[in-house]
């Protein structure tokens, strides 16, 4: 299926000037990643569009907030991401267009991307590589069968780790469903 610029823009929020620039790179992670269903892309792109802000954060903003703050060591929260340095929660923030975060994720992304973000976590603010970071955790956590099987609200506790923004991400998959002519 062809990802246009208005099917984008509808999926995720995006402008359209913002859906242009990325369209190319969601095209190629939806191949790359077989993400090929109209349902399971309008889940990605639903999920894509909320988590980074509608195509305008490939970086978490960063406080650090009382709640970013857990994501450095000792804290529980840091030990479940991987983050085991002083620094590893803003050096290993939420990035690419589903936020990957901590050093554990960004060492499997490292591999499954080919790309040194242990020492270059930057590179997933590309609008490339935040693309293709986003596909490759959805082929990584089997998400495309969650959405196939119409599943959206498990989908958004994988993506999320919680319901953050569940009626924006239901909203903008209705969207994206629509634009792609996908069954409801």
């Amino acid at each position: 299926m062809n990802l246009t610029p208005e099917i984008v823009a509808a999926g995720t929020g995006a402008t359209l000037a913002r859906a242009t620039m990325f369209a190319p790179f969601m095209q190629a992670a939806c191949e790359t990643y077989h993400i090929l269903d109209p349902r399971d892309i309008a889940a990605f792109l639903a999920q894509t569009g909320h988590e980074s802000g509608h195509l305008v954060f490939t970086k978490e903003i960063w406080g650090p907030t009382a709640a970013q703050r857990q994501y450095e060591p000792p804290s529980q929260k840091a030990k479940g991401l991987g983050n085991t340095q002083p620094g590893d929660g803003e050096r290993f923030c939420g990035r690419g267009l589903i936020q990957i975060t901590g050093r554990r994720n960004y060492t499997l992304a490292s591999i499954g991307l080919e790309l040194d973000l242990l020492n270059h976590p930057e590179l997933l603010e590309d609008p490339e590589h935040a693309a293709m970071s986003a596909g490759w955790f959805w082929w990584n956590n089997k998400l495309s069968a969650l959405a196939l099987a119409g599943q959206f609200t498990t989908l958004t506790e994988r993506v999320n780790g919680a319901l953050s923004g569940l009626a924006d991400r239901q909203a903008l998959y209705a969207m994206a469903k629509k634009a792609l002519g996908a069954a409801t």
